[in-house]
């Protein structure tokens, strides 16, 4: 069975602009990931935090970074702990664990742990980000991606795949069915910061962009289908 790990953003848990967790969005995620796990796959997921707190944004503030980015973590946690409640009331075995340990609410991340809970087809809820300050919850992704030995990271977004320019403002952006870690660095389009897709690229780990509120969108990539945008190593003979 596949072991995917898929990436949400904060403001995936809100309704719209509004921030804070709206329940019936919550719930049709959770649906989306019980759907993808009855197709065989095994999934883990990681959480942002940006419809609670974003560090970057209250640094800016004026808060200092390190205590902003532990605050940021924090919000990850609390989301996690929305998504694991939401999944277990639908009938899916679901463990939360976090980068950033909080006692007696979430234990610290161990990948042998989680990934023991994948062997018994758990949904792994990952939050807390890294556990360090300066890094993002993108970067946190592929990391987890990495030490669980996951086929893709599936980066959920708001639009179908990757753009040459942004496509609610540029209506000539070129839209990618599939471009190469390079090619997006290169371009420096927005769809993870540098050191993410870099950590991807080094261990040649494909990642998956692709619209989250598109109908069974998941369960079409847990089952093979080609959705949204693939980001992918370059061929040996390019290098």
């Amino acid at each position: 069975m596949p072991r995917l790990l898929l990436k949400l953003s904060g403001e995936a848990l809100a309704a719209g602009e509004a921030a804070g967790i709206d329940p019936a969005t919550l719930n049709r995620l959770a649906e989306q990931i019980r759907e993808a796990r009855t197709i065989g796959a095994r999934m883990a997921v990681v959480l942002g935090g940006g419809n609670l707190f974003r560090g970057a944004r209250l640094a800016e503030a004026g808060i200092d970074r390190v205590t902003a980015d532990s605050m940021g973590m924090l919000a990850t946690c609390m989301n996690g702990l929305a998504m694991r409640d939401a999944l277990v009331r639908q009938g899916v075995p679901a463990g939360a664990w976090s980068g950033l340990a909080v006692a007696g609410v979430l234990p610290a991340f161990d990948a042998v742990a989680v990934g023991a809970a994948l062997e018994r087809d758990e949904v792994a809820i990952l939050a807390g980000g890294t556990g360090n300050p300066f890094f993002t919850t993108d970067t946190a992704a592929c990391l987890r991606a990495l030490e669980l030995n996951a086929e893709a990271v599936l980066k959920a977004t708001k639009v179908d795949g990757v753009y040459s320019a942004d496509p609610v403002t540029d209506p000539d952006a070129e839209r990618f069915d599939e471009l190469t870690f390079d090619d997006a660095l290169a371009r420096r389009l927005q769809v993870m910061d540098a050191t993410a897709l870099c950590l991807c690229r080094d261990n040649d780990l494909p990642v998956v962009v692709f619209d989250i509120n598109a109908p069974d969108a998941l369960t079409r990539i847990a089952s093979g289908d080609k959705v949204g945008t693939r980001i992918v190593p370059t061929p040996e003979a390019s290098r």
